[in-house]
């Protein structure tokens, strides 16, 4: 027994040798990735610090306020939350196997016969116990489960950031559609507006023989479709406020008040540098800790094939009265090791290892394909700002064209130097011109947020 206790510093000294899976992981995940340039490929701006509280920079309280009560709402963060509580929970579980367990067992009880002449005769008897067991990591098997169910806790703790960072760009995302779709509805609106005082002159001028039933239906045609156009405008902004609520965690009643105008589109926010993504993006920390996790398990169960050691004592007492119940000369202890070495299980822990090694593959490969998208999605985002900006310039000096040839051509018809038809193609011009410099600027607000949900930057205002 003495040569056992003598053995456990030595095997607490073996079982603190367990591999660096840290180190090993990320090597994997930064031998995974392509070589990184220094500057964006698609960057037309200056390298600065990663903008945070992006948010904010639209300068619109009210979207400020709506994203807040998102995250105060929206059912599938809360969900997130309590995925990453459980994740820590689990890991703390998992390293409770590292320590010792101790028990305390007490019981007591009786026997006899009953007299009824001498009344009855009973005896008593009181006994308590302290059990202590621990398995001895020697290999490491118990510690690299620990630091896998850490590994894994924090991937869920990133997995939540960047749960935050989405809905946060998802609100914004449908805050800005819902405001076009109301801009377009006003769009539509007025074409038609427009249209029934074109289509009423031409019924005037058709009444009194100076118009051709031809221009008649091509006017009431237009009308048509013009109310079309603007029904469906109607439909689109219903749909785009509900779809909001149900982001807010409102019911989709179709009811909510927003702003008559979009934001004015602020400047572009700095981009940092490529290498500092991987860093920054709670989706690729996510990535990189899944890597972490699978190389701590891939140890674990390297390790469940080599022997266990267990260690357990049991010191405690026996008597008749509780007074003498720890009278040293009632009490004993007990004092075992156990060494437990695996022979044969059908091959079980050998195939675990292989799953285990598939997997570690596996989360590599995901990380290295999340890096290279995350990449992608920046150079994306980058290109459309460049794209998008250039696009509303052109489309601002083609809606100030389209109102003044609109502004000629109506006082040539008047004047009978033109045709209906002249009038009525410009007309839908000027209207198709601002429908579209609506979503342009919209669109140039949504790569705001797409850069910066790419780049990593922090919603928080």
């Amino acid at each position: 027994m003495i040569r056992v206790v003598c053995l456990v510093p030595i095997l607490l000294v073996v079982g603190c040798a367990t591999p660096n899976s840290r180190d090993e992981a990320g090597a994997a995940t930064k031998n995974s990735v392509p070589e990184v340039p220094f500057d964006w490929q698609a960057l037309q701006q200056s390298i600065g610090d990663v903008q945070v509280g992006w948010i904010a920079a639209f300068d619109d309280p009210l979207l400020s306020q709506i994203v807040s009560e998102a995250q105060s709402n929206n059912q599938e963060l809360r969900a997130a939350a309590a995925n990453v509580d459980r994740a820590y929970a689990l890991a703390r579980q998992a390293g409770a196997a590292l320590k010792p367990e101790v028990n305390l067992l007490a019981g007591g009880g009786g026997s006899g016969v009953l007299d009824s002449s001498e009344g009855a005769d009973s005896e008593g008897n009181l006994n308590t116990s302290l059990q202590v067991g621990w398995e001895v990591d020697v290999w490491g098997r118990i510690r690299s489960s620990q630091q896998a169910a850490v590994a894994s806790a924090e991937t869920a703790a990133a997995d939540y950031t960047f749960s935050q960072y989405s809905l946060a760009a998802n609100v914004a995302r449908f805050y800005f559609i819902a405001i076009e779709a109301g801009l377009q509805q006003v769009v539509s609106r007025e074409t038609v507006d427009a249209l029934t005082r074109t289509a009423q002159i031409v019924q005037i001028q058709y009444d009194n023989g100076f118009a051709s039933s031809e221009d008649l239906a091509l006017a009431s045609s237009d009308l048509a479709s013009a109310r079309d156009t603007m029904i469906a405008a109607g439909g689109a902004y219903r749909d785009a406020l509900r779809a909001l609520e149900i982001l807010l965690g409102r019911y989709p009643g179709a009811d909510l008040a927003l702003r008559d105008r979009l934001p004015i589109v602020p400047p572009p926010p700095p981009a940092g540098v490529p290498s500092q993504i991987m860093e920054r993006r709670p989706d690729l920390i996510s990535a990189e800790r899944n890597v972490a996790a699978a190389f701590n398990n891939l140890d674990s169960d390297r390790a469940a094939r080599l022997p266990t050691l267990s260690l357990t004592a049991d010191i405690g007492g026996s008597s008749e009265s509780l007074s003498n119940l720890l009278d040293p000369t009632n009490v004993a202890w007990t004092l075992a090791s156990n060494l437990v070495a695996p022979l044969f299980d059908g091959g079980d822990r050998q195939a675990q290892v292989e799953i285990s090694t598939f997997e570690q593959e596996q989360a590599i490969a995901g990380y290295a394909q999340a890096a290279l998208s995350a990449f992608g999605e920046v150079e994306d985002a980058l290109d459309a700002g460049t794209v998008l900006r250039d696009r509303l310039v052109a489309l601002e000096k083609a809606s100030a064209q389209a109102s003044e040839a609109f502004r000629i051509v109506s006082l040539r018809y008047e004047e009978g130097e033109t045709d209906l038809i002249d009038v009525l193609d410009i007309q839908q011009r000027v209207f198709s011109t601002e429908s579209n410099r609506i979503n342009v600027q919209r669109q140039l607000l949504e790569q705001r947020i797409d850069l910066n949900l790419a780049l990593g930057g922090d919603w928080a205002m």
